[in-house]
């Protein structure tokens, strides 16, 4: 898997969507967990993980990549249930340079009764586990996160 240098990367998050998993973790309770995101776009808010797909990475391969480096542990793709296709609009972009982010972002549940303390830090510098009704109630957590709890018909494609 390769990376593209800073400024070409810049030219693709400019002029293309990128393509995404985020992972809507349930606890036994029914609880999603959500981390309070380090960056751009949706820094500050709390937001379900995920992350980008890479050329090249078939699905399977982005989302054992995904749950290891968001939950610290590899989760197979069958293991979750696709929840549908999401879009993401940010008017903002990783490297606060002055244009837009958008993603298509392929939506998962997976269900975990584990200790999920011990969390990486990289993208979220705190983790909570939420009831949807708080979540989707909260000014602190991101319009795309509570986008994944709203009725079918309120679904952004």
């Amino acid at each position: 898997m390769s990376h593209l240098p800073q400024e070409d990367f810049k030219k693709v998050v400019k002029n293309t969507p990128l393509i995404s998993i985020d992972l809507i973790i349930k606890n036994k309770l029914g609880q999603v967990l959500l981390g309070k995101r380090n960056n751009r776009p949706a820094q500050g808010y709390w937001f379900v993980p995920g992350g980008r797909i890479v050329k090249d990475e078939t699905f399977d391969n982005a989302f054992s990549r995904l749950t290891l480096f968001e939950l610290g542990k590899a989760y197979s793709l069958t293991s979750a249930m696709f929840l549908g296709p999401y879009e993401h609009l940010y008017c903002d972009c990783f490297s606060g340079d002055d244009f837009t982010t958008h993603y298509v972002v392929l939506a998962y549940e997976l269900t975990l009764n584990e200790d999920l303390s011990g969390l990486p830090e990289e993208q979220h510098s705190d983790y909570r586990w939420w009831d949807v009704n708080k979540l989707l109630n909260s000014n602190i957590v991101h319009d795309n996160t509570k986008a994944y709890f709203l009725s079918s018909s309120n679904k952004t494609i």
